[in-house]
């Protein structure tokens, strides 16, 4: 953590760097890695029942060959044994994410996708505590796919930093 903590100070002053034996700890956990990293951080654990990985990659630069053809968050599913699994908070960079979400009275989008619909709710209750405004998408293979990046191309709604306004 002590490595990362300019990297989490540039980023925001309410983000801060913790050891994986931390993170670890939680019912919760962002996956925050670059892509090629996530194997090494599933084999932390020897099965992840019970937990909810928020999976924040991209795999930008992995071929779809390379992924044997899933988005990069099945991949990622399939690393993580027991997990529930929600793509999210990956759409925007990370300074992006650490200001403010509430803008000009209306709340900044982050897209929630999770072939467990289960985990989904509390991970977009999660969202709104934290003053963000989740949007279900559905599917990792039908939603997920408009929010993530792999090979060359970006999904549709990468960088897209939309806002809900109060009703």
């Amino acid at each position: 953590p002590e490595a990362l903590a300019p990297q989490a100070r540039a980023i925001g002053p309410t983000v801060v760097a913790k050891s994986l034996r931390d993170a670890l700890e939680a019912d919760t956990i962002f996956l925050a890695v670059p892509f090629g990293e996530h194997r090494a951080v599933a084999k932390a654990l020897p099965n992840w029942k019970d937990k909810t990985v928020i999976d924040a990659t991209n795999a930008f630069g992995i071929s779809p060959e390379e992924l044997g053809g899933l988005p990069s968050s099945a991949v990622i599913a399939k690393a993580f044994t027991g997990a529930r699994l929600v793509k999210g908070f990956n759409h925007l960079i990370a300074a992006t994410l650490a200001a403010d979400p509430i803008v000009e009275g209306g709340h900044r989008v982050v897209f929630l996708s999770s072939d467990d619909e289960d985990a989904t709710a509390p991970v977009a209750a999660l969202a709104k505590q934290l003053g963000f405004a989740p949007v279900k998408l559905g599917k990792l293979n039908e939603g997920g796919a408009l929010v993530h990046a792999r090979g060359r191309v970006w999904g549709q709604l990468i960088f897209q930093d939309l806002f809900k306004k109060e009703q």
